[in-house]
């Protein structure tokens, strides 16, 4: 996986409240806020003023902070130093594709429910309005919604813990199609045989990355017995339970996966 690839998957760590959603392309223009209507008169800072400051506060690597401004902070707050840590390079990421200024388009109130709409830029795309949800609690605004934080608060530390997992399972599972797709290349450009993970690293075919666990979470294994008359790959998680919990199996009859406990999945086992 790409860099690019790599900065996506975190931004999908909190995608599903929205929070980053709008951060790639942001125009670097002067921030403007248009109310709609009065903030409610026990806000401490208004919606727009608190994704301003969440923005920063990322930016600026302070990530305690900017996660109190948010739905967040009961899975932040219960962490250890050392858990806080492990997901630093995670919060990291995030940080990276925050633009120094942020442009938004104005905000509406309707009660404790707020939006405040970001201007969005890519390429040559017409620029666009999204938004970003924000709820009243205890008399400030914080970004979400009071869905996801009830799904904040059950998991509690475990929420970005199992929010990392559930997006590397998904691109384990993306991975192994992208091997059986460079293995079906390789076929046709060498007389019907297959390669081993090296060689389609080697010829281009695959990530460099697979290599290592750091961008990906799993060890990745592709395997050419028989001379390369056939092949298989396999994945499991480098830190069972934090980076992944499923491991994989891939051969000709298609993806199998199971908890194995962090251990390598049997070719007989199944989904």
């Amino acid at each position: 996986m790409r860099a690019s690839n790599s900065q996506s998957r975190f931004l999908r760590l909190v995608l599903f409240v929205g929070i980053l959603s709008c951060l790639v392309g942001l125009s670097a223009m002067p921030l403007v806020a248009q109310t709609n209507s009065k903030p409610a008169p026990t806000a401490v800072r208004s919606p727009s003023d608190t994704v301003r400051e969440f923005y920063k506060a990322m930016r600026d690597r302070k990530f305690r902070e900017a996660f109190d401004l948010s739905i967040y902070k009961p899975a932040i707050d219960p962490l250890k130093p050392q858990e806080f840590e492990e997901l630093r390079p995670d919060f990291e990421k995030m940080a990276a594709v925050i633009p120094v200024q942020v442009d938004l388009g104005g905000e509406q109130i309707s009660g404790d429910i707020a939006t405040v709409f970001v201007k969005v830029k890519e390429g040559e795309k017409p620029e666009e309005l999204q938004p970003v949800a924000l709820i009243l609690v205890n008399g400030a605004w914080i970004i979400g919604d009071k869905e996801s934080q009830a799904i904040v608060k059950k998991a509690g530390k475990r929420f970005f813990f199992n929010a990392r997992i559930d997006t590397h399972h998904d691109e384990v599972q993306a991975m192994l199609t992208r091997v059986s797709l460079a293995e079906l290349l390789f076929s046709q450009q060498h007389d019907g045989l297959f390669a081993d993970l090296a060689t389609l690293i080697s010829l281009g075919l695959l990530p460099k990355d697979l290599e290592g666990t750091e961008s990906t979470g799993y060890r990745f294994h592709v395997n050419a017995p028989n001379g390369g008359k056939t092949w298989n790959a396999s994945a499991e998680p480098a830190l069972y339970g934090s980076t992944g919990r499923l491991s994989f199996f891939l051969d000709a009859a298609g993806v199998r996966s199971g908890d194995t406990g962090g251990k390598p999945l049997t070719p007989d086992a199944k989904n």
